[in-house]
């Protein structure tokens, strides 16, 4: 059953009474950054922050994260504090200042090259340096101090995100042991033997087990999180009740598919600055008699974006009746930049979006369109909109939003998404096509037969896949979770 905002804001009442509700993150939701003459407020590409600011909307509180923004220090009171969202502020936003070591070692350092790739069955081997993971686990214990400096004696549920932050519930504990914590793990959790590498795999274990609630969005990644404790630590697994012992505290192991909130795009969707948005596309691309294709990721060697062009490859090669017809647009923010797996990432999409152009051009047609650049809401659902197809194609992701901001946004009822079996999503979203995107050939013929879809059978099943979005929304999502708090 889905929840409204207002739904969940009642729940908010009667489960958590007067306790103050926290998140904490690495990334904010609002960044402020000086252009020319002028502070401009900005809302990061990020899954996380995306799906969590519509509820704390609704729920009010504190959100704490790291200040990256240039002008972030400009905006804020003596206590770090900024009310957001600017355009109607609801909740708190206390920001944590790093300094280019600390952001270098924990972020770029242990977080990206060690637990980003050792979580993701992406074929990129982790890279464990000591330096780094004492500079975790030194961030990881100012997240900590924020947490109980803005608690104070309150009575409070802190919510934790992420991979960058798996040692913050047990040093919060240390500090004040009466605050209830949960953590929500938002990429996958790998199989004991790929997880077993890491140095310090027993301390990130124990960090996590300082929770009371930990959440990962499929059974399956719950399922190997219990063989990893049961095979690497001293502690007693119920896999039944799906709950871990461990130094005389007990945290439940649950799954919690995350969502968007279906409603607030679908009505953005049909506002006038996407109508006018979808208008100057067509216009500046000259896209009115073309098959229209999308794909809107992070610019990151998990999403398979090289995989995608070389399917795409691969059906123009296969279909040249189709050139001069289909236009894929490739969407995309340049990501972790300052890493060479990410560097060798961009060269080569560059290259390969070069190589296809090259190939099938024409001179009034080029079958891919590449844009690196931060791209503002209303631009990506004019082009979600406009999209015959969306194509997500992740090697290893934990849910993937961009695959439910697309059946959010296609209020007409039509397009057809092509899904990795590889993502949480999947499980979901069974009306999609699903790929094996490493099987290249199979991969082209979806991209086929999205195109060639007859009408009514894309209608019906984006109706379907719009209905399961609908239903199992954001604040379902953090229902759900709230509700097993409030039990705790």
């Amino acid at each position: 059953m889905s929840l409204t905002k207002e739904e969940l804001q009642g729940l908010v009442r009667n489960r958590l009474a007067k306790r103050l509700f926290v998140v904490v993150s690495n990334r904010e939701p609002y960044i402020h950054n000086f252009a020319v003459d002028e502070i401009r407020c900005q809302v990061p590409a990020s899954g996380l922050t995306v799906a969590l600011d519509p509820v704390m909307r609704a729920c009010g509180g504190i959100w704490i994260a790291h200040g990256s923004g240039s002008a972030d220090k400009a905006v804020v009171d003596e206590k770090d504090h900024v009310a957001v969202p600017p355009d109607g502020p609801c909740y708190t936003l206390r920001r944590i200042w790093l300094t280019k070591e600390e952001e270098e070692g924990y972020y770029l350092g242990f977080s990206n090259e060690a637990l980003w790739p050792l979580c993701h069955i992406a074929y990129t081997p982790p890279a464990f340096d000591e330096a780094d993971w004492n500079t975790y686990q030194k961030v990881n214990r100012l997240f900590a101090e924020a947490v109980v400096d803005e608690v104070g004696n309150s009575d409070a549920v802190i919510f934790i995100q992420d991979y960058h932050l798996a040692l913050v519930s047990r040093f919060i504990k240390q500090r004040n042991p009466r605050l209830v914590t949960a953590q929500f793990w938002h990429i996958p959790w790998p199989n004991p033997e790929a997880f077993r590498i890491c140095p310090w795999g027993k301390e990130l274990l124990h960090g996590l087990l300082g929770n009371d609630l930990l959440g990962f969005h499929i059974k399956y990644h719950c399922d190997n999180f219990l063989d990893t404790v049961r095979l690497l630590i001293e502690a007693r697994v119920d896999p039944e009740r799906s709950l871990v012992a461990c130094g005389g505290k007990t945290t439940l192991v649950r799954p919690y598919p995350i969502s968007v909130d279906f409603h607030r795009i679908a009505q953005e969707a049909s506002g006038p600055e996407v109508l006018k948005q979808m208008e100057e596309i067509r216009q500046r691309w000259d896209i009115d008699d073309k098959f229209v294709g999308i794909g809107i990721d992070r610019l990151d060697y998990t999403k398979g974006i090289p995989h995608r062009l070389r399917a795409l490859d691969k059906f123009f090669a296969k279909h040249p009746e189709y050139n001069g017809r289909v236009v894929f647009f490739q969407l995309g923010e340049p990501s972790r930049i300052h890493i060479k797996k990410y560097k060798e990432l961009n060269a080569e999409i560059d290259d390969l979006v070069e190589e296809i152009n090259w190939k099938y051009e024409s001179d009034d047609w080029k079958p891919i369109i590449l844009l690196k650049e931060h791209l503002p809401p209303p631009t990506l659902l004019a082009f979600n909109r406009l999209a015959h197809f969306c194509i997500v194609s992740s090697l290893h992701d934990g849910m993937n939003l961009v695959a439910k901001e697309f059946v959010s946004s296609r209020i007409d009822e039509d397009g057809v998404l092509i899904l990795s079996r590889f993502t949480g999503a999947a499980r979901e979203l069974t009306e999609a096509l699903l790929i094996n995107p490493y099987a290249t050939d199979e991969f082209a013929d979806a991209v086929r037969a999205a195109i060639e879809m007859p009408p009514e059978q894309r209608q019906s099943r984006m109706k379907k896949l719009r209905q399961t979005v609908a239903q199992n929304n954001i604040y379902r999502w953090a229902g759900d979770i709230i509700s097993q708090l409030a039990e705790l």
